[in-house]
């Protein structure tokens, strides 16, 4: 049992670092020993980003959501997908709904990472008028945005 948390924890820490490919083997080796719901999301996500295996990887996120739905870390894993599909609405959506059920500051560490939209130019149009959108872009690139 000590060998399994040891190997979630190296995992997580090469998420953090960015070492993927060394999380995948932790947590590869931690499946063997325990298959469990947070263990497996994990492993999703680096199955994700370094195979990209996303329908193997949602399956499992989607499986362990339905086993244990109150559990934030399920909701982490499912947004690092997500990012690796470059679908951020999505990822977000996910954090958010992590957050909601508890703090998890690997949540709020990947919704920093994303950052804050700024304003749009002209506030009382919608962000997806053209002219909001093309002003937004000349500002930026003249930098004063």
């Amino acid at each position: 049992m000590n060998d399994l948390k040891e190997l979630i924890e190296k995992g997580r820490k090469a998420i953090r670092s960015g070492d993927t490919l060394t999380a995948l083997v932790c947590f590869e080796r931690a499946l063997q020993l325990e298959n469990s719901p947070e263990v497996s999301t994990y492993y999703a996500f680096c199955i994700a980003k370094e195979r990209g295996k996303l329908q193997k990887a949602f399956e499992l996120c989607r499986d362990a959501l339905d086993k244990e739905p109150s559990n934030p870390v399920h909701y982490l894993n499912l947004g690092r997908i997500y990012l690796v599909l470059n679908n951020k609405p999505e990822a977000i959506k996910a954090f958010r709904e992590g957050l909601s059920l508890a703090q998890n500051e690997e949540i709020i560490e990947e919704l920093h990472k994303l950052g804050i939209r700024k304003r749009p130019p002209i506030p009382f149009l919608k962000r997806s008028n053209p002219l909001n959108k093309y002003l937004g872009i000349i500002l930026k690139r003249l930098g004063l945005r």
